[in-house]
């Protein structure tokens, strides 16, 4: 069967891995490197309990963290390359009485669905990770999350697809066509095959012959600032109200994310690494001290719902969705790779895709 994918970035990537492993003829386009946009902006965090604010999406989250050990073992395998990947936890800080309060309720949620957790008060925040502010009062401390380098992962996934067949190519997707032979546009000429996945992040709805309402799939920008210490500062992901701090094994730490609805605007403000920054030291006082590197900018897709689009297109033969991710296409990209190649190559419609519909977007 032959494939061809509109996007590079890690769902792309992802789906291109997992089809091409399953013998498919995979062929990926995209203007830029794979996970060269909106994936670059990202910590690669694995917190679906954290970030899964709405049922549907937390289970979707914890599905798919339930993947990533096999994931990233056949990844690193396939490809030959080490992958950063770490589930030493997330602990979530409260700076007020107010913030502790809801950690605690979440604890009280947590434990009710039988979900390791362990409330903390200010003395064991600091013994846990004394780098972290004094001026915490409390933590809600989830063992079993943590983070994987999407930069590495993303050029993994492409490099194990390669190795499978795979083929990526430089260019932009302009138009998609259903029909008995799918079509993809592009700048250079026009692409058949079985069947086309447009996986193209927040540019996937401007694709002529995608019909959606505006707002089906909008860009929200996330600005990330890497930022560096001589030794890595905390072992686990650290989580306050205003950012996150995931310390990378070589002193690297990544403080995100900013969340503006401001169009297809990819460039870095001041306001946006001064409200980081700020964020930052709040929760670790040491990165007042810490060189800073680069501040990197993603276009994240958000869906209406804030439910990934994952499917066969309502009104397009052969033509498939896989976007709307928005902040957890990291953490759902092995369950999306799975989900779309049993559906494209085997015709198997999981359970799990009924949320994820096209057709509840009219796409």
């Amino acid at each position: 069967m032959n494939i061809t994918i509109a996007g590079a970035g890690v769902i792309g990537c992802a789906i291109a891995c997992e089809l091409a492993s399953r013998g498919a003829r995979v062929r990926v386009l995209d203007l830029r490197a794979p996970g060269g946009g909106a994936t670059r902006a990202s910590a690669g965090i694995l917190a679906p309990y954290i970030e899964g604010h709405d049922p549907t999406l937390r289970r979707l989250g914890v599905r798919s963290l339930a993947l990533y050990d096999e994931f990233l073992a056949r990844v690193s395998s396939d490809s030959g390359q080490a992958v950063e990947y770490e589930r030493r936890g997330t602990l979530q800080i409260a700076l007020n009485l107010d913030a502790a309060n809801v950690l605690k309720r979440a604890a009280r949620r947590l434990g009710e669905a039988h979900v390791e957790r362990t409330l903390l008060d200010a003395g064991e925040v600091r013994r846990r990770e004394p780098a972290v502010t004094a001026e915490a009062v409390a933590g809600l401390e989830l063992p079993q999350q943590g983070y994987v380098a999407a930069g590495d992962l993303t050029r993994a996934l492409a490099a194990a697809a390669m190795r499978h067949g795979a083929i990526f190519d430089v260019g932009s997707a302009t138009a998609v066509e259903g029909g008995r032979t799918a079509r993809l546009h592009t700048a250079g000429g026009v692409i058949e095959s079985d069947a086309v996945i447009v996986a193209a992040g927040s540019w996937s709805t401007r694709l002529d012959g995608v019909r959606a309402e505006p707002d089906a799939v909008k860009p929200i920008r996330g600005q990330l600032l890497q930022l560096r210490l001589p030794q890595r500062p905390a072992a686990r992901v650290i989580w306050g109200d205003d950012c996150y701090l995931v310390s990378r094994q070589d002193g690297v730490v990544l403080a995100g994310a900013t969340v503006e609805d401001v169009g297809f605007d990819e460039r870095a403000t001041s306001a946006g690494v001064q409200q980081l920054l700020r964020g930052a030291t709040a929760l670790m006082p040491a990165l007042g001290d810490a060189v800073f590197e680069e501040v990197r900018v993603g276009l994240r897709p958000m869906t209406r719902d804030e439910l990934p689009v994952v499917g066969a297109s309502s009104k397009m033969p052969n033509v498939f969705h896989a976007t709307g991710h928005y902040r957890n296409g990291v953490l759902l990209a092995p369950l999306t790779a799975r989900l779309m190649a049993d559906l494209v190559l085997e015709g198997r419609a999981d359970d799990d895709l009924a949320c994820m519909r096209p057709e509840r977007l009219e796409l």
